[in-house]
């Protein structure tokens, strides 16, 4: 079992029985007592306030209000709290904004170095702006979950994405496109792609993708992308 699963198994267990032992924790997790005891020091050192009390009828137990202090999210994860922060921020519906950069920028700096690099080159992508006022968002319908995994592989290995695209006129069709940029009109986000069959950007509303996936062995370069007055590039420290 790898270091991170035993660590979550241990935690689980902590939670689930109160109090246990080493030599428990031993026979749980199919681990050595010097594994476990580096495993627990580790949790220690994450944030989790795990005591150890000496004697009979002693051993481990979780402090109850215990959470991870270092958060272990994903790039995406990430990425999917600033775009929302960033979202809600274009459309001047974010309260207490400062505590939420300040929040957002301890997660960054907890990130490890690769991480961190991956989601700079993600938010290099990410752009935000008004939405003018005769554009119709009364069809406007749910993203698929599928997204966001799809657009972190494309945009950071520069693959291009395939995927179903409904039309405003309803018409379905499958294209093929380079994605270039992320951009947020709240309340409508759009793939901005480069679409070779029509030798131009096109502007695809997210909630109209539908089974996007990365076509592997088919990389691009990126391209310069133009976008009206008022929209901006988003950026945190």
């Amino acid at each position: 079992m790898k270091s991170r699963s035993r660590q979550d198994a241990i935690v689980r267990t902590l939670r689930r029985t109160g109090t246990t032992t080493i030599d428990a924790l031993v026979q749980e997790v199919g681990a050595s007592r010097s594994t476990i005891l580096r495993d627990l020091s580790a949790l220690r050192d994450e944030g989790y306030v795990i005591h150890a009390e000496q004697g009979r009828g002693g051993g481990l137990y979780l402090d109850p209000g215990s959470v991870q202090a270092t958060p272990r999210l994903s790039v995406a994860e990430v990425f999917a709290l600033i775009i929302g922060v960033a979202s809600m921020r274009a459309a001047r519906t974010l309260p207490f904004s400062s505590l939420a950069d300040a929040g957002l920028a301890k997660i960054e700096k907890a990130l490890p170095p690769d991480k961190l690099r991956d989601l700079r080159r993600l938010l290099d992508c990410l752009y935000v702006g008004p939405l003018a006022p005769q554009v119709d968002t009364s069809t406007l319908g749910e993203m698929d979950p599928a997204l966001l995994p799809a657009f972190e592989a494309s945009f950071l290995e520069r693959l291009c994405l395939r995927f179903r695209y409904r039309d405003a006129k309803g018409v379905e069709t499958e294209r093929q496109v380079e994605p270039q940029a992320m951009l947020i009109l709240p309340p409508l986000w759009y793939l901005v792609a480069w679409d070779p069959t029509r030798d131009d950007f096109r502007h695809f509303r997210m909630d109209r993708i539908r089974r996007p996936e990365i076509v592997e062995g088919a990389s691009f370069r990126s391209k310069h992308v133009r976008f009206d007055d008022g929209v901006q590039p988003v950026r945190y420290a």
